[in-house]
């Protein structure tokens, strides 16, 4: 069984900062792509960050500068800074893995989600 388990959610002023940590626990042979997705309330979810097991990585336009990802494959753990933080950032992260759970064997999976709240 693989799970993904989501941390460091939180409320936060405008201009203010947050990381977000995901780790991912079970038998699985390896990690490929993780990322973050994010959904607005009255949004669809929204590609934030991934990173591939290389350390390669991609953000859409629009989440380029403020945000950062980065992971530590020896602790299956993927990392979000977010800094300078805006209102509309407002929403709910899940942290995303593309998991090989057997030999040629892959599958999505998603962390509970935590939410981020950004007053203004």
């Amino acid at each position: 069984q693989v799970q993904l388990v989501e941390s460091g959610g939180g409320l936060v002023q405008a201009g203010g900062s947050l990381r977000l940590s995901c780790v991912a626990s079970g038998n699985f042979f390896s990690i490929n792509t993780m990322g973050y997705y994010r959904q607005a309330p009255g949004k669809q979810r929204e590609l934030v960050a991934t990173v591939t097991s290389g350390k390669n990585t991609s953000y859409p336009d629009s989440m380029k500068g403020r945000f950062t990802i980065s992971r530590e494959n020896a602790k299956n753990t993927v990392s979000l800074q977010m800094n300078s933080l805006k209102p509309e950032d407002t929403g709910v992260y899940y942290c995303y893995s593309n998991i090989e759970v057997r030999a040629a064997y892959l599958r999505n999976y998603w962390g509970q989600g935590t939410q981020v709240t950004v007053s203004s």
